[in-house]
């Protein structure tokens, strides 16, 4: 069922039993992040859910009309399923349905929208951005609270083309915040820099809030020009409801809790962060853009929405997960002709941004150069290690990874260094003071890894018992009333291409007890110590 809105979405986890619903007083500075963290670092992915918190205060005792919502998004794939209204295993099917389908906004007039409840107007800001629960999101590390949620709704300065995107904005004053893009290919940072050459500062409407289809589609990478509002039309199941802004020649979600409007400097950058990063690691204090605001409007007692970021595995990995897996299969398929692609996969403890894993099926000679080399170039800024794996090597799964990298590869074969790749919030890149500049000394920027590890020449079988053999063993262990068992692939062996009718032969001789008519073949085929074949007497 389509979502109007962020209160359509919180009924339908409540229904799932997907949402814990906290009346305690929290202090959004101090104990609120913390507490939807644990989850993360101490519960299985499915047992995790989305957190709403009803009664909010802060560090220095101001209590909100604002209620905050986290973990929404990407606590778990049950619940980014949920927010395409799909189960877990249907996400990639979603996303694949979009391409090509996209639906167009739905215009709507200020009556009949929502987040123009409440409306205000620079000077006349009241509180300004101050007026919402801004989340810190790495207590005793961030310098500040953080919009982490928030979807940045900009226009092409010379074609008018809309773009969404989610990015960071520090809070600074009630009328300023940071907008943090990180690398010079964000949507984003391509406008503000069309902007900033022709001599003026790039519009902007911030948005908190909203039916999960936008924030599934500002997150996602689709290709420059695309409009995430008919993506997240197609995703939603129905088209978005829309209205114009206050300031300037640009829509926004009607039912949104709140909206921010203003400019984005083109003529200044200011000092932003640190913050907690997906890394693992905090991000470095650095020059940013910095977002003016001019209006506001938001609805009464609106939903205040956040991220859980930072160390991995955290909500924005599983919902860059969720994305870039179908992405990436879909581009290497589709777009690049590659049809024996059968799946990429994506890894959390990589931030989702660093490791991909590229599954092909019997793939023809060079398709798997041609996969590495086509994921490799879909994003400057994403990707330091790319491998491609055989299909029966589950591409999800670390274990079955190394295996193909332990005994699928030969380094100095199969590996290639492509340099000129983007930093990506990556501490091992030593900082540099100019933005403008790759940090490497010798100004190739930073690299990225192909590793092919497909089986190119034959190989024996799996060594693990035949399936007939397994299955008959799980049949047995059942009746046994042994643990249950979670059965990690490959749990059975199966042949390869090196793999013979004789071979076949005698491993059923071995299964059926005549095993001595391979001993009695093999005394036929002696040979000296020197490899010369013995003499018949």
């Amino acid at each position: 069922m389509p979502y109007r809105d962020v209160r359509d979405y919180i009924e339908e986890l409540t229904r799932r039993d997907l949402l814990h619903v906290i009346e305690d007083k929290v202090s959004k500075d101090t104990e609120l992040v913390p507490l939807v963290r644990l989850q993360f670092r101490g519960l299985p992915e499915p047992e995790r859910k989305a957190f709403w918190f009803k009664n909010v205060t802060d560090a220095r005792g101001v209590d909100y009309d604002a209620s905050v919502l986290l973990g929404s998004l990407g606590s778990s794939r049950v619940i980014y399923g949920a927010a395409l209204g799909v189960g877990p295993d249907e996400i990639a099917q979603k996303w694949a349905s979009v391409h090509g389908n996209h639906l167009p906004p739905n215009p709507v007039g200020a009556d009949d929208a929502p987040v123009k409840q409440v409306v205000l107007r620079a000077p006349e800001l009241g509180k300004g951005a101050d007026t919402f629960p801004h989340l810190v999101s790495t207590p005793g590390f961030d310098p500040a609270p953080f919009v982490t949620a928030g979807v940045w709704v900009t226009r092409d300065p010379e074609n008018g083309a809309y773009n969404m995107g989610i990015y960071r904005g520090m809070i600074k004053a009630p009328d300023r915040i940071g907008c943090a893009t990180d690398v010079s290919t964000q949507h984003l940072a391509i406008q503000w820099e069309k902007a900033r050459r022709m001599g003026k500062h790039l519009e902007v409407a911030l948005f908190i809030g909203g039916p999960p289809a936008l924030l599934m589609a500002a997150a996602a990478k689709v290709p420059y020009g695309v409009d995430e509002f008919g993506v997240a039309g197609a995703l939603n199941g129905a088209p978005i409801d829309v209205v114009q802004a206050e300031t300037f020649d640009c829509v926004v979600p009607a039912n949104a809790e709140i909206v921010m409007e203003g400019i984005i400097r083109t003529d200044i950058l200011e000092p932003e962060a640190p913050f907690g990063e997906a890394s693992g690691y905090l991000g470095p204090r650095k020059m940013e853009k910095v977002f003016e605001i001019t209006a506001i409007t938001h609805r009464e007692q609106p939903i205040y929405q956040g991220i859980v970021s930072e160390f991995p595995p955290s909500e924005s990995t599983v919902m860059r997960k969720a994305a870039f897996d179908g992405i990436y299969t879909n581009h290497l398929r589709n777009a690049c002709n590659i049809p024996s692609v059968t799946k990429v996969a994506c890894h959390e403890m990589a931030s989702c941004n660093m490791l991909f894993v590229i599954q092909l099926d019997r793939p023809a000679l060079g398709q798997p150069w041609q996969a590495l080399r086509a994921a490799a170039a879909f994003d400057a800024s994403l990707g330091k290690m790319f491998v491609a794996v055989d299909v029966d090597v589950d591409p999800d799964s670390m274990d079955a990874v190394l295996w193909a990298l332990s005994y699928s590869m030969q380094p100095h074969r199969d590996v290639e260094i492509v340099r000129g790749k983007v930093p990506r919030l990556d501490p091992s890149v030593s900082p540099s003071d100019d933005p403008r500049q790759f940090a490497y000394p010798d100004g190739q920027g930073t690299s990225t890894m192909l590793i092919n590890a497909v089986r190119e020449h034959p190989y024996l079988p799996v060594s693990l018992p035949r399936e007939d053999f397994m299955n008959a063993a799980k049949e047995r262990w059942a009746a046994l009333g042994l643990p249950e068992l979670d059965l990690q692939s490959p749990w059975f062996g199966y042949p390869l291409s090196q793999w013979t009718d004789e071979n076949q032969e005698e491993a059923d001789f071995a299964v059926t007890g005549q095993y001595f008519k391979t001993g009695e073949k093999l005394v036929g085929r002696r040979t000296t110590p020197d490899g010369k074949p013995i003499p018949e007497k």
